[in-house]
């Protein structure tokens, strides 16, 4: 691993980092990896002590190749260090899964042959990341390891509050399993620290009960050098098959918190005396075997549980105000973009401006793309990837130059422009105001509006007056609202006795617009009648709309504002290529009636549209989600989601037929129809609180960035501590003494050891 940069003048962060880096070397030292640096004002190496580069980049090596390379803030201190190189390192021993669906089918694989461990950890680069790829370099061939960081995984794994787990490992008993059934899972309930999990990935390994025939006293188990409790429990002949079937399930209960064993009374080497039925040893060398009477499997889970919870009281408020610094908002796409954090654009292809730079470039010949973006955006990063593949697919076109700004860096330049949001497209003409680009944050609307924009416009259609044609007042308005939809939309502009003759064409009174959505479709007239700009605008994006469309994620805003009611019609197959024969005749029937019904103008009331969810696989969701499941394709749901959200749907055993549907809508106008679902407003919000970074600036330099939001929190924090006490003295003034309740039953009151003399009560086996 080297570290290239010039360290004849270090800055107190840059001096920070090669502290870490020096502090590292001994820890991947152990791991085979050896930690280099470059002084590039003395060995200038070539394509690595650039300009670029230097004081930004960490390489790691294998033999001469670069295996990855790790930008200087992702590597922040020894413990991302160690994390990421042992994740780059071990990047084909570690799977990555964002869904349940992805956990499951490593599930299946591994069934018969191997464990899996399943980590999360709630941002890449922390102590418990390097913690499970220390783990993950010494068993990576014993198990499979996998690792996430949140969303649908946990709650698949039992987790009802996702946000406040801070960070989780579990073992998947998939070895020993068939293929038919289900892997077991425990859970890590401990921190998630390096030696945590080797303790814990060794009692895994241990037998589930072992069984002795000498007293618990004698017993020596892999437990006690784990630090782990050990429960016995007693057995008669004959009742030995019952008991060791309620200690195997018992076990399963306890794994990974206390070892089992199962003592054998009938042995003469056995001298406990017949009053106890359980015994336990807590961790410790000198730690004495406790003897106590339960009455079910329940005292023992709590026993062990509630004597677990008082040993790690003390941790969990020492470690409480650590975690608080550590939340933070991570999504998908934060995900995605550390899977391919090796990635890099190519230079030859995307200009990087600076300041001394941008300013040229813009005002050049051509047309000049610039994507304006921050490293730390997530957004920005994946977006890059898209905006490489456009500049791959225009390389030929010769007027076109994409480009890049790093705002991070060249903060001037960024505020010059006025960039407030990330990332950010513009299209720089010389002459012209530069044009933002306002569609998806993908390859093919980028380049499609890229290449429209090259096209003047509005494109001045051949007329023979044209002298003429600069006296309408008109005309200005829409060469201006041309302008702004530059990139979006092509435009034309007849004018004088050729607009006449279109107009009489096609039957329209001057001014109007005539809409072409293509060569297969027919030109539509629509009257025109606005007087500003902005009004013009929105009437041509209203009218280029499809009155019938197929929905994507891309098109669905724009046919979301026009706020009217949604008739869908789902058709299609996940795979097209096996789609019923019947079934894509039925879906082709039902959008020819729904087309007779616009035709006849019918549905205007409605935004009718249909989603392939072959194509759209989204479309399956929001099936679901209406309904509750799939029903048989095609089908008709009506989703009005300004009237309280109900969600109609078309009779199933019913063909989609024309008159047919128009009585389902005057049924469900006049509320004779029952809704079939509600689609619930639901707020969107960060599935964690924001990261505090003015916390950990304050870590690193205290005072730094002391504000005073951070008293108001503690103020806050202190007040429920007092409401909790609180609330918890009305709890035990309703319940008379602790552990006592009304009709005198005792409530999660654990067992009490006897270390002495035992006292008479009856015998009975638990």
């Amino acid at each position: 691993m080297h570290d290239r940069r010039r360290i004849e003048t270090v800055t107190p962060t840059i001096g920070l980092f090669l502290e870490h880096l020096k502090k590292s070397a001994d820890a991947l030292e152990d791991y085979g990896i050896l930690v280099a640096k470059v002084n590039c004002s003395e060995e200038r190496v070539p394509k690595y002590c650039t300009g670029e580069k230097v004081i930004k980049k960490v390489y790691l090596f294998r033999g001469p190749s670069v295996l990855k390379d790790f930008d200087m803030d992702t590597v922040f201190d020894v413990d991302a260090i160690v994390a990421h190189v042992l994740f780059a390192v071990l990047f084909n021993e570690v799977k990555y899964v964002q869904t349940p669906a992805e956990l499951l089918n490593i599930e299946r694989i591994a069934k018969g042959l191997a464990d899996v461990v399943l980590a999360y950890v709630q941002i890449l680069g922390l102590p418990e990341h390097r913690a499970v790829m220390e783990a993950t370099f010494v068993y990576g061939a014993k198990y499979q390891f996998v690792l996430t960081t949140g969303g649908s995984v946990l709650k698949h794994m039992g987790v009802d509050d996702p946000s406040s787990l801070q960070s989780g490992l579990w073992f998947l008993h998939c070895k020993g399993v068939e293929r038919s059934d289900p892997c077991h899972h425990t859970a890590l309930k401990r921190p998630l620290t390096t030696l945590n999990i080797y303790t814990f990935l060794q009692l895994m390994e241990a037998p589930l009960v072992t069984e002795a025939r000498t007293d618990p006293s004698g017993v020596e188990t892999v437990h006690r050098h784990l630090r782990t409790p050990l429960l016995f429990l007693f057995t008669q002949a004959d009742t030995l098959a019952v008991d060791r079937s309620a200690a195997e399930a018992l076990a399963w209960r306890l794994r990974g918190e206390a070892g089992l064993v199962l003592i054998h009374r009938d042995s003469p080497d056995v001298k406990t005396s017949k009053e106890y039925n359980a015994a336990y040893r807590l961790p410790g060398e000198d730690s004495p075997v406790k003897y106590v009477t339960l009455k079910n499997t329940e005292e023992v889970v709590n026993l062990f549980r509630e004597q677990s919870v008082q040993d790690e009281e003390e941790d969990e408020e020492e470690e409480e105000e650590d975690w608080t610094v550590l939340d933070v908002l991570d999504d998908e796409v934060a995900e995605s973009v550390f899977r391919e954090r090796h990635w890099e654009p190519d230079p030859d292809l995307i200009t990087e401006l600076t300041a001394d730079t941008f300013s040229g470039a813009v005002t050049g010949s051509g047309h000049t793309v610039v994507l304006f973006f921050v490293r730390w955006d997530a957004v920005s990063m994946a977006f890059m990837q898209s905006y490489m593949e456009v500049a791959e697919k225009l390389e030929d076109v010769p007027d076109v130059h994409l480009a890049s700004v790093d705002c991070g860096e060249w903060t001037d330049v960024c505020s010059d422009e006025q960039i407030s949001a990330f990332p950010t497209v513009r299209l720089y003409r010389p002459g012209d105001p530069p044009q933002p680009y306002r569609g998806m944050l993908g390859a093919e609307g980028l380049s499609r509006f890229i290449m429209l924009a090259r096209l003047s416009s509005p494109a001045l259609l051949s007329s023979e007056d044209e002298a003429r044609s600069g006296q309408d007042p008109g005309r200005d308005v829409f060469e201006e609202a041309a302008k702004l939809l530059r990139g979006e939309t092509l435009l034309g502009l007849f004018t004088d006795r050729l607009a006449e003759k279109w107009a009489e064409d096609y039957s329209v009174k001057l001014p109007a617009m005539l809409v072409s959505r293509g060569p297969w479709a027919q030109i539509e007239p629509r009257p025109l009648s606005v007087s500003t700009v902005e009004e013009l605008v929105s009437h041509i994006q209203k009218s280029v709309l499809d009155s019938f469309p197929e929905l994507t994620v891309e098109n669905l805003p724009a046919y979301l504002e026009l706020k009217r009611p949604l008739l869908l019609l789902f058709v299609g197959d996940e795979d097209e290529e096996q789609e019923e024969e019947e079934g894509r005749k039925l879906s082709e029937v039902a959008r020819e009636e729904m087309r007779s019904l616009l035709a006849a103008g019918k549905l205007d009331s409605y935004l009718p549209c249909w989603i392939h969810i072959g194509r759209t696989p989204a479309g399956r969701a929001v099936l679901e989600s209406y309904l509750g499941s799939v029903p048989r394709l095609p089908a008709l749901v009506l989703s009005e989601l300004d009237s309280g959200g109900e969600v109609f749907h078309y009779p199933p055993e019913q063909p989609v037929l024309a008159e047919a549907v128009l009585q389902w809508l005057r049924r469900v106008e006049s509320k004779q129809e029952q809704p079939a679902g509600v689609i619930l407003d639901e707020k969107w919000g960060p599935p964690v609180p924001f990261y505090d970074f003015l916390s950990i600036m304050d870590q690193e330099a205290p005072g730094y960035a002391a504000q005073k939001a951070p008293r108001l929190k503690k103020r806050g924090k202190q007040a429920e501590e007092e409401q909790d006490v609180q609330e918890e003295q009305e709890v035990k003034g309703q319940g008379g003494e602790e552990g006592g309740s009304p009709d005198g039953t005792l409530h999660n009151k654990p067992a009490q050891p006897h270390t002495g003399p035992p006292a008479r009560h009856p015998h009975s086996e638990l």
